[in-house]
């Protein structure tokens, strides 16, 4: 296989799919979180210093395959150039004479960045013959998109067809299979996994995946209710998935044969309605009164959990621990980040992955004090899972 780091680029063009599928400002379509954009930069400027030229690629958000100005990656090219330095060039369709014009003209040292992908209904189906016009744009190809590669689509899978011999992965891909395989298969103890978010449905293969790998999983967020509930814990309005109390107690009967120490909250601030301007109290987690909800881990057990984060040799971070969105309900998800970026500082690894707890460690200026933040959310979690992720595979395939 390729690697970025050796292959010769002088004279050609990479095609690149980047993941700039970017909140953007709902008024002045301006970007307002460019994480994404920032992790592409070091494989553009490797392509750029060893003498190549680049095509980006990307999807951004769901247009209905038409254009529209609230989908158009022309709204991110003055964030990529911002972080590249110098301008570069845009072309209004991903195919066609035109777009093909511009890619080709292109010199040593120059970006090309395509219109959005999913103008045509043709990518998320993974149209072979779509990829072939796609890959008409580059020499060589590129994938640094790890928040899609979970996604057969034709510019994160079917593309790579047409590159046997010049395909490769970019840093950032590459760096988020080292963090998931480094939590995944180091014998540094211990580990300890810390889930939360909103729902136990969602988590339930990752967490069984997990119990075979961790020493402590820290449950925490709107799922823990179900978790205590399924206990015998009155919960109060607090969210709860009736519907798997049951998973939640195999979970736990689980973690016990496995000797994996689940950590559940013991106390919570609850709130007797879901806003900012709610009154709130602080209670027993199994003991919040009719009428309630909780919404985020008290003190008890932000100590509980920070004694085992400061205790552990590798951490991996999902989900928050509560609506961090608001702020009387901020406080569990705040000092949880502390304690990782603490450990991190102690010599642990840390990876934080998933949208809400990468958006977390970036609302509270942490991203840089833990050891990676994974771009990528649905993905990192069926890599864990041990899923093959077809846009990794495509890359391998020789």
């Amino acid at each position: 296989m390729n690697s970025i780091s050796t292959y010769n680029f002088t004279g050609k063009r990479a095609l690149i799919r980047v993941d700039f599928n970017v909140p953007l400002n709902k008024e002045t379509l301006a970007v307002t979180d460019d994480t994404r954009i920032r992790a592409a930069i070091p494989t553009i400027k490797k392509v750029l210093e060893a003498g190549g030229s680049v095509v980006l690629m990307s999807h951004l958000g769901r247009p209905k395959n038409i254009p529209e100005d609230k989908f158009s990656l022309k709204n991110c090219i003055s964030t990529i150039e911002k972080h590249l330095g110098f301008p570069i060039q845009f072309a209004t369709d991903c195919i066609g004479e035109r777009a093909y014009e511009k890619s080709a003209a292109l010199k040593p040292g120059e970006v090309l960045l395509l219109e959005n992908l999913r103008f045509h209904q043709r990518e998320e189906k993974g149209d072979h013959g779509f990829a072939e016009l796609l890959a008409r744009h580059g020499d060589c190809y590129i994938n640094d998109a790890f928040g899609t590669a979970h996604r057969a689509h034709a510019s994160t899978t079917i593309v790579a067809r047409f590159f046997p011999n010049d395909k490769m992965f970019g840093y950032l891909i590459e760096k988020e299979i080292d963090s998931v395989n480094k939590v995944l298969n180091s014998h540094e103890k211990p580990l300890t996994a810390i889930v939360g978010g909103a729902k136990v449905s969602s988590k339930i293969t990752i967490i069984t995946k997990l119990l075979d790998k961790v020493d402590n999983l820290i449950v925490g967020g709107g799922m823990a209710y179900t978790f205590i509930k399924a206990q015998g814990g009155k919960i109060g309005k607090s969210l709860v998935e009736d519907d798997h109390l049951q998973t939640a107690k195999d979970i736990l009967k689980l973690a016990q044969e496995k000797g994996v120490k689940i950590l559940l909250p013991v106390d919570t601030v609850y709130a007797d309605e879901f806003s900012d301007a709610a009154n709130t109290g602080v209670g027993k987690i199994g003991e919040i009164p009719d009428g309630w909800m909780g919404l985020d881990i008290a003190e008890e057990s932000i100590a509980i959990f920070r004694k085992t984060i400061l205790e552990s040799k590798l951490i991996l971070w999902n989900g928050p621990m509560g609506v961090f969105e608001m702020k009387k309900f901020q406080t569990g998800t705040l000092e949880i980040a502390k304690a990782v970026a603490e450990a991190t500082k102690k010599g642990a690894f840390t990876l934080v992955g998933g949208g809400d707890s990468v958006a977390a460690v970036n609302q509270f200026g942490l991203e840089n004090e833990v050891s990676h933040v994974s771009t990528g959310g649905g993905a990192m979690l069926e890599y864990l899972e041990g899923i093959q992720l077809p846009g990794i595979a495509a890359i391998l395939e020789k």
